[in-house]
């Protein structure tokens, strides 16, 4: 029956041990892809964590502890410099009033992490392999090359971070240039941490995390805000006298908080822990520790997050350049921090920004890595890999970095953001498919609390996001641009569509407990 619920995309029941399939991926309509029986090939993770054992307690810290890790380099994501970027300008335009966007962003993107955590625990392969066994060739190419875009995009982003920081780290003696060029270097230098063993990699990024934390909690101190105003933008979900710019704002936190690289880098980091998935109990007890570690990953990723959009808002929000300093200085990051603060606050702002950079242009090599293999069952060196996607990234921002100026280096963040928010279906409708289909989760598959509650935050946030992209084309204000515009929206959502259409049983499921809700809801 739960076979027929799926449609007739399973072929056949795989055979099961203790409650849990031994065979996860039966083939669905197209076939799989003739790769679909090999085994599963990484760079990465050749040594797995140890999880104590003979544990009795309903929760052990030791198991939580071998667990923690994952969600951490997860949470890099929701702290790069794209992220700042967002969080300055929402603190500057709207001072506290949007808070309460960034926390209900936060809260979306832990629940798409969880899905993202429970399907590499259950099936132990990462998002991009379970798409290349499930999609069809040219789709599955089509889909790595978007969720490709999104990762050069987000690279842009935490390199020019990066190289924003050495350049006031210097007081200008750094050229934005050779910011760059430094962060191509040491990127390579500390990928090769984990050869030293994964738990010493994810300390660093601990260590990077605990920076960031020092940094903008040093400033969120220095600025005093005012606590009351900071609940109230927190916790009450209104925005009085907000127009067009604050709704952009708003748009743009959401945006940059939900990455969908970041979707494919979760599913394959819970991968490196020593889980028995042939046993239900093992997979029920990751799931919970990996949830537990997910959420204070994140929760300490939203507290630094605020830091920044308090600082701006406390000491910038409904504030004239010329009432802040008594003379005119470019609102370029930390620079206006030094000129009202002291030069203090600008070197630790520039050293909190750096350490984002440097860790968000880590993780996102990672995804690249996990990415590729995924969708081509290419097995590329780490060396080759990082040095493509360094090079892709690299390329135009080195250009932009000498040729123009810092604002014109900053300025590129909306458009990144808005590249990044077209990929987001690409990541969201995959990711909520595989997780709610049996042929696939089997005892772990979404159920419809989940999948409807799932399907509506993904209309939601690509709904938000979409905005977000129209907001910026229109500003353009070039009928060229806005005709190639739409001829290419017209084949992104017919891609999308092809997308949706895959998952047809379990389409037809949610429609259907849907339809008896909204009849039940209007006979009362």
């Amino acid at each position: 029956m739960k076979a027929e619920q799926d449609g007739d995309l399973l072929e056949e029941d795989s055979p099961q041990e203790d409650g849990v399939q031994t065979n996860q991926y039966s083939s669905i309509s197209p076939p799989a892809s003739p790769v679909a029986q090999d085994e599963p090939f990484s760079t990465y993770f050749e040594d797995k964590v140890a999880i104590p054992e003979n544990v009795s307690q309903v929760f052990s810290f030791r198991k939580l502890w071998a667990f923690t890790g994952p969600g951490f380099l997860m949470s890099i994501a929701y702290l790069d410099p794209g992220n700042i970027e967002s969080d300055l300008q929402s603190g500057a335009t709207a001072g506290f009033k949007l808070l309460w966007v960034l926390l209900g962003a936060t809260i979306i993107g832990l629940l798409l992490q969880r899905l993202a955590a429970r399907l590499g625990v259950v099936t132990g392969m990462h998002l991009a392999e379970v798409c290349n066994r499930q999609y069809p060739t040219v789709p599955r190419i089509i889909l790595w090359l978007m969720v490709e875009l999104a990762i050069i995009g987000s690279d842009m982003q935490e390199v020019i971070g990066c190289a924003i920081a050495f350049n006031l780290l210097s007081v200008g003696r750094i050229p934005l240039w050779v910011g760059v060029l430094i962060t191509i270097t040491d990127t390579f230098v500390f990928l090769f941490l984990d050869k030293y063993g994964l738990r010493k990699l994810e300390a660093f990024f601990g260590f990077l995390i605990t920076v960031m934390a020092l940094s903008f909690g040093y400033e969120y101190v220095l600025v005093s805000p005012d606590q009351g105003e900071l609940l109230k933008g927190m916790f009450l979900p209104y925005c009085a006298g907000c127009g067009p710019p604050q709704l952009e704002q708003a748009v743009g936190i959401v945006g940059a908080v939900i990455m969908p690289h970041n979707i494919y880098l979760h599913s394959a980091l819970v991968k490196s822990r020593d889980i028995d998935r042939k046993n239900k109990k093992e997979l029920k007890e990751a799931n919970k520790y990996y949830f537990i570690e997910s959420t204070v990953a994140l929760f300490v990723s939203f507290l630094i997050n605020v830091f920044v959009v308090a600082v701006f808002a406390q000491a910038f929000y409904g504030k004239t350049n010329i009432e802040m300093v008594g003379v005119h200085v470019p609102p370029s990051r930390g620079v206006v921090l030094g000129c009202v603060f002291g030069p203090a606050a600008l070197y630790i702002w520039a050293i909190g920004i750096l350490a984002a950079g440097q860790s968000s242009t880590m993780t996102g090599t990672y995804s690249g890595q996990f990415v590729m293999e995924g969708f081509l069952n290419l097995r590329w060196s780490r060396f080759a890999r990082v040095l493509l996607t360094r090079s892709v990234a690299i390329i135009p921002t080195l250009l932009v970095a000498i040729f123009q100026d810092v604002e014109h280096l900053t300025g590129m963040n909306d458009f990144l953001n808005v590249l990044q928010s077209m990929q987001l279906p690409f990541a969201l409708i995959p990711i909520l498919t595989f997780t709610s289909m049996t042929s696939i989760m089997n005892d772990f598959a979404n159920g419809m609390v989940w999948k409807i509650s799932g399907g509506i935050v993904i209309l939601l946030v690509c709904a938000i996001n979409m905005y977000f992209v129209v907001v910026y084309v229109t500003a353009l204000n070039s009928v060229l641009f806005y005709v190639f515009a739409a001829l290419l929206s017209i084949a992104y959502l017919c891609f999308v569509v092809y997308l949706v259409s895959m998952i047809t049983a379990t389409l037809h499921s949610f429609l259907r407990h849907f339809l008896t809700l909204v009849h039940f809801v209007t006979f009362f």
